[in-house]
């Protein structure tokens, strides 16, 4: 199983060749991929069922610290770049339909969303300053770098509380989810980088603020991709802004769409005013469907994610008692953007999860 597992993972890596070949067949070809994946994917996790199998123990020191697993991040990191800055010379150079501007954003956006930003947390989670670095690339890359600060220091601390604006409340619809926790989750991350600044006597606006410096980045790179392309064509290239910020506002999207589906109406007990019960097993909705996890690198093992936030994706483990989604996040996405749908699935699951946790 380990070596299914190891192979399984290149799964990820069959989206970009999906991309390219719908982008040069041409026209309807661009949208297999979007196809892929929230049809064929949910499909297929259906056939395969789950696997809950876990690492045995004697095998874990060695599974978490093998390269590979590492190297299948950072070689991710480098394909999703040198993708974004083709489909930017596409853009520049070839004079796009509207299907194919529609087709390259949706099939992009999944590719920088749907994995990258995975990749992205994954690496943002570790205390290597490589790994830290490469996380605010590949956010930058979707205009998102607040996540950064925002989820280690926000949501981990926060989860499963009002105070959290990535956990999504019960009888919540994913757009108004959506809308709340993209802007309050900027906001939060302002002042989680404030209070720190204000702790050590800092004014700000510095050099030190971290927060500034992550908020600019995507502007900047956004600034480099426009100039780059205008010297080469010669003239203004307003496609690659376009396109940019176009492909950065799906990915986010999709993050979203994970973020509401992780911990819909999973609320910590209140112990005493603002102080709540601590993060446990039964406060992420799990998955384990096979596929779903290999093209996530097993971030539908949720749980275990918030209990060990800086464990590693190849070592996550299932729990029998985690609240599980019917599907993966793949499928689950779909149901989220029908909220009466969604609504008489999860809300039966949730209060099904609020007795045992009530006990």
């Amino acid at each position: 199983m380990q070596m299914i597992r190891k192979l399984g993972y290149f799964c990820a890596f069959s989206l970009p060749l999906l991309l390219i070949a719908g982008y040069y067949l041409g026209n309807e070809w661009l949208f297999m991929l979007p196809v892929f994946v929230f049809f064929i994917v949910p499909l297929i996790d259906i056939l395969l069922g789950t696997d809950t199998s876990n690492i045995a123990e004697p095998l874990l020191p060695s599974a978490a610290t093998e390269f590979y697993y590492l190297f299948l991040l950072y070689f991710w990191t480098l394909i999703q770049s040198v993708l974004l800055i083709w489909a930017c010379y596409e853009a520049t150079f070839e004079n796009w339909n509207l299907l194919q501007w529609i087709g390259m954003i949706l099939g992009m956006g999944i590719i920088t969303g749907g994995i990258g930003i995975t990749v992205a947390h994954e690496l943002g989670h570790k205390k290597s300053n490589v790994e830290r670095f490469l996380s605010k690339v590949l956010l930058s890359e979707v205009c998102y770098t607040q996540f950064y600060i925002e989820h280690n220091r926000g949501h981990h601390v926060h989860v499963g509380t009002p105070s959290d604006p990535a956990t999504s409340r019960k009888n919540e619809s994913f757009y108004r989810f959506w809308k709340r926790s993209v802007f309050e989750g900027f906001s939060h991350a302002w002042k989680i980088e404030n209070e720190r600044l204000a702790k050590k006597g800092q004014p700000i606006f510095c050099f030190s603020n971290e927060m500034l410096g992550l908020t600019l980045a995507p502007l900047a790179l956004a600034a480099v991709f426009t100039l780059v392309f205008c010297l080469i064509r010669g003239d203004f290239v307003w496609e690659v802004p376009v396109f940019f910020f176009a492909q950065s506002i799906f990915a986010f999207s999709l993050l979203e769409g994970v973020n509401y589906i992780e911990h819909y109406g999973l609320m910590r007990k209140e112990l005493a005013p603002n102080k709540y019960e601590k993060v446990n097993t039964l406060h992420s909705w799990n998955s384990s469907q096979l596929l779903s996890n290999f093209f996530l690198f097993q971030l539908q093992r949720h749980s275990d994610h918030h209990i060990f936030p800086a464990r590693r994706y190849q070592v996550l483990d299932h729990h029998d008692e985690s609240p599980q989604l019917p599907t993966g996040y793949p499928g689950m996405l779909l149901l989220a953007m029908i909220p009466p749908i969604w609504f008489k699935v999860m809300n039966k699951k949730l209060e099904e999860w609020e007795g045992r946790s009530a006990k």
